[in-house]
């Protein structure tokens, strides 16, 4: 089948918000999102179920069908107990913050106790640091230049990093997505 689509509807365009069976996000940072290919192509193959659509439509021959902005998945997804140890999951947890100056410019990862001095690359002993607040550590131990992290190293939960992930949305946000994205907020009476 061959979809055509309007000018307007570009083949970046009109991302699909995916939430998991539950009608949570699969993520908050990055906020899970499907091309509408991606989106189109789970409806035919009857693995979402489309919650809302965006007012575009693509159209071959035979077929024609508005585009998903908002999707299900029909399988619930066990979300990932513990989150991976990456560059940016320690940024996340952060908040995107030097945590000596709280600089959010030219980003790093600084050991606290230094490689140098015995420390471990793990969750309890990296922060995100500016790179001058890097260099001028160095590898010394905190103590020995006063440069103590704001906020001492953890392991995250996911639910960390979903909290800290909603502090900093997408540049772009439909409408229709609003009501799933900070579903578990307080409501204002």
């Amino acid at each position: 089948m061959t979809i055509h689509f309007h000018p307007s509807v570009s083949p970046d365009s009109c991302p699909a918000l995916v939430l998991n069976a539950d009608f949570r996000p699969l993520s908050y940072y990055p906020l899970s999102l499907w091309s509408w290919q991606d989106a189109i192509k789970a409806v035919f193959l009857d693995r979402v179920n489309i919650v809302s659509n965006y007012e575009k439509t693509v159209r071959s021959p035979s077929f024609e069908m508005q585009l998903p902005s908002v999707v299900s998945l029909k399988t619930y997804i066990k979300p990932a107990r513990h989150p991976a140890f990456t560059r940016f999951n320690v940024f996340l947890r952060d908040r995107f913050a030097c945590q000596y100056c709280g600089a959010r410019d030219e980003l790093t990862f600084d050991h606290v106790i230094p490689r140098a001095r015995g420390g471990m690359t793990t969750w309890e002993n990296v922060v995100a640091a500016c790179s001058p607040c890097n260099l001028r550590k160095a590898d010394r131990l905190p103590d020995d230049v006063h440069m103590w992290p704001a906020r001492m190293p953890f392991q995250p939960t996911i639910g960390d990093l979903h909290q800290s992930g909603r502090l900093f949305p997408p540049n772009y946000l439909h409408e229709s997505w609003m009501d799933y994205l900070y579903w578990d907020s307080v409501l204002e009476p």
